[in-house]
Parts: C-alpha cells; sequence; structure tokens
C-alpha cells in the first residue's frame, strides 16, 4: 500500500517539479534485520523520488556499509541524509510521516536549491559562528509545529558549513529522548549545551546557535 496517499501525489510531483533546481540524493541507513520503522521508511523515501527525476535514493547497511555510514556521520537508523550539490549536514533520523513528511520535502527542495528564504539578518547573525554547531531537533510525528523548527534547523546548516542539524522523532528514539528530557517538542537542543522548547522565529533561533557555538 502505498505511503503517500493518491490524491497527494500530483500536487507534490508539480511542487517538485516548480521547486527542485539540482539534484538531490537521498542517502538512507537501514539494516538487514530492520528496525521497527526502517522498511516504511525506505518506501516513503522510494515512493518520493518516484515524483521526481531530480531525486533519488541510495540504501545501504548500517553495520555492512560501514564506511558509509562513517562518511555520513550516522550512528543511529532509520537514517535519511538529504545529500544536494554538497552534504550540507541535513539529516533525519525515524520515518517522516505525518506532519514530518513536510520536513522532509521542505528538506529537499531547500537543499536542491542551496540556498534558503532564510532573511538577511538571520543569515549575519550565522556569519558569527565560528565553531562547529551540532543541532539536534526532537519531534513526534503529530506535532503540528514540529515541522516549523526541524526545517529553520535545516535551513541554517544549509546556510553555515559550520552547523549540522539532525531531526529526531522523539518516539523512535526513547532512549535519546530520555536523555534529553524530552517532555514538550519540538525540544532543540544545541551542541548538548543550549536547550529550548517550541519553535522559536529564526532569528532568534540562529542567536541561540551563535551562542552555542561559544560554549
Amino acid at each position: 500500500m502505498s505511503l503517500i496517499p493518491d490524491d497527494r501525489k500530483d500536487a507534490l510531483r508539480n511542487d517538485l517539479q516548480e521547486r527542485m533546481v539540482d539534484p538531490v540524493r537521498i542517502v538512507m541507513f537501514t539494516q538487514e534485520i530492520e528496525c521497527k520503522f526502517c522498511s516504511e521508511t525506505r518506501q516513503l523515501a522510494q515512493e518520493l523520488a518516484a515524483l521526481s527525476d531530480k531525486l533519488s535514493v541510495e540504501v545501504y547497511d548500517l553495520v555492512a556499509n560501514a564506511d558509509k555510514a562513517k562518511e555520513y556521520r550516522v550512528e543511529k537508523i532509520p537514517a535519511l541524509a538529504i545529500i544536494g550539490k554538497k552534504d550540507y549536514g541535513v539529516r533525519i533520523y525515524g520515518i517522516p510521516y505525518g506532519y514530518e513528511l513536510q520536513t522532509l520535502i521542505s528538506a529537499v527542495v531547500n537543499v536542491s536549491k542551496g540556498t534558503t528564504d532564510l532573511s538577511d539578518k538571520t543569515k549575519a547573525i550565522l556569519a558569527d559562528v565560528r565553531l562547529p554547531v551540532h543541532i539536534q531537533v526532537f519531534v513526534t510525528l503529530t506535532c503540528p509545529h514540529c515541522p516549523v523548527a526541524a526545517s529553520i534547523a535545516h535551513k541554517l546548516a544549509i546556510e553555515s558549513d559550520m552547523i549540522t542539524a539532525d531531526v529526531i522523532d522523539a518516539g523512535e528514539f526513547p532512549t535519546l529522548a530520555q536523555k534529553y528530557q524530552v517532555i514538550g517538542v519540538p525540544k532543540i537542543v544545541i551542541n548538548e549545551k543550549i536547550e529550548f522548547v517550541g519553535a522559536f522565529n529564526e532569528d532568534l533561533f540562529a542567536e541561540h546557535v551563535v551562542l552555542g557555538s561559544f560554549k
């Protein structure tokens, strides 16, 4: 059974055709004995890729293809690395379904463009990021506010070579959710030091990222 409803495929196909610029690879990591949602995540990625000739999917085994996992800095599954002209550090962990399907689509489109619609003010703030920053955004598939925070995090990563951004389904990674005390979502963790809950506007989010880079 198709995970993307048939009545949405034409709209998605047109959306990708209009908005994508350069080819994008969805690099997925799974295992031979698959995790709970690995097969569904692979199916979803392949269904989306079938809607655009600029989109392709590569599937690797986390253990058997350990060299690839190291190359893409992937340590948990299911994992999706969204790769354009270069690796912008855009990652999704867990099946991007429900509200999170929009997070995947936004990531694909923005990586394809290699630039974002972040304001000039936000981009100027990012110029102050001097050290590597790792953003983790914990989401759930039923949270309507999560895609906004997830998309901003991915956009920040696209705009700065110093930033990587992981969007993580808290429901699929309960150990991580417990570690970071995820009670509400979206929960954002920056460099293991700065944490906040909620969809901040982009410039305030960027300011927190700059603070995290100096901690």
